[in-house]
């Protein structure tokens, strides 16, 4: 760690604020066809968990739905500090997924080896799932068990439509790199998420602009829409 670094991680240390204990990270497709774009990923998961992150969620929005299976593929090849889930566009109605061991490899397409679902991850990982695509999906979920007549539509409420969504879970923190948009992530869960835009890209995001991020977070006084 060099000497900025250091500072940074001091102040984190000595920072009054709690840091985030949800991390959102959204990358594109194109991010991850830079060279190193995989060991800047699991260089990004490790400094989420050394400075206080229990859970991380990332979000890669892709355009072009033919590297979709490529992605995946390499994604649950990660090395993660955790266990972690990869889910794309064909698993947003499923329990199952890939579920990465401690050290980040291997996969199960259902419980792994401990007896917990994919979605009890600590570092989720989604493809091509979109925020308006898996709010839509939802809805239609909604739609279905009502005309079933397993819901009743005066008592549907936000708890409803969070529970059919990928990944529930609402981030603390959502970091974008590159540009100032979302790339359509997760409009549900992240509307209460303190936002954090850098113009670095993906293939430069070094731990000192991960910690930039989060004294950012520790400064903010959240509001939650008040």
């Amino acid at each position: 760690m060099g000497l900025y670094d250091t500072y940074l991680a001091v102040r984190h240390r000595l920072h009054d604020g709690d840091p985030p204990e949800h991390v959102a990270i959204v990358i594109t497709e194109r991010d991850l066809l830079a060279d190193g774009a995989f060991d800047t990923l699991s260089a990004a998961l490790g400094w989420a968990v050394e400075y206080g992150a229990e859970r991380v969620t990332v979000s890669v929005s892709v355009l072009d739905e033919a590297v979709v299976p490529t992605l995946v593929r390499e994604l649950r090849q990660v090395d993660a500090p955790r266990r972690f889930v990869v889910r794309g566009p064909e698993d947003a109605a499923l329990d199952g997924g890939a579920v990465g061991s401690e050290s980040g490899t291997g996969s199960d397409p259902g419980q792994n080896a401990r007896g917990e679902r994919p979605d009890d991850a600590p570092i989720r990982i989604t493809v091509g799932l979109g925020g308006k695509a898996e709010f839509a999906a939802a809805v239609r979920e909604i739609a279905a068990d009502v005309d079933a007549g397993d819901l009743d539509p005066a008592s549907i409420d936000a708890a409803d439509v969070s529970d059919r969504l990928v990944f529930p879970e609402e981030p603390d923190l959502v970091i974008k790199t590159g540009a100032e948009r979302l790339s359509d992530f997760a409009i549900w869960q992240s509307v209460y998420a303190e936002l954090y835009f850098t113009d670095v890209n993906w293939r430069d995001f070094r731990k000192r602009d991960y910690l930039r991020a989060v004294l950012d977070f520790q400064d903010r006084q959240r509001r939650f829409g008040r």
